[in-house]
């Protein structure tokens, strides 16, 4: 029996704060082999394209855990909002950073993730943070 779609979905985020450069091989068992994922920066095709973009992207996280917060699940799809707190090396001067966001997900019939989307600002995570551009980008905002 397959299980609801909210066991999957709380499966799914407790993978997530488990998730490092460790553990990336174990990211077969939550997508699918033709698994879609898409954030503001990156649109990958295929889990092993995906499992190399996520060993890349943590090589050089200090930590990286999400608070996850609202959950609607319908059918196949879900969405869960988040916080995202990291911390690397290269921004920030190494402190944590916060950046709010949210999955909408869409689980195939075997439970695992077909459709993996995130929206998040983009310049919140990084280009605000590097030392010329962020600044601009910061100028830019506040006489927005």
């Amino acid at each position: 029996m397959a299980a609801t779609a909210d066991e999957r979905l709380e499966a799914f985020c407790a993978f997530f704060n488990k998730l490092d450069k460790s553990c990336t091989r174990e990211l077969p068992e939550f997508y699918t082999a033709d698994v879609l994922f898409i954030d503001p920066l990156h649109r990958i095709e295929g889990v092993e394209a995906l499992e190399r973009y996520f060993s890349t992207l943590y090589e050089n996280v200090t930590a990286c855990r999400f608070r996850f917060q609202d959950r609607q699940v319908s059918g196949q799809q879900a969405f869960v909002t988040w916080t995202m707190q990291l911390i690397h090396p290269r921004l920030n001067g190494g402190r944590e950073i916060h950046v709010d966001g949210c999955s909408q997900l869409t689980f195939a019939e075997d439970g695992r993730v077909a459709r993996h989307r995130d929206y998040f600002d983009a310049a919140a995570l990084l280009y605000e943070r590097l030392p010329l551009l962020g600044s601009a980008i910061r100028l830019v905002k506040r006489r927005l």
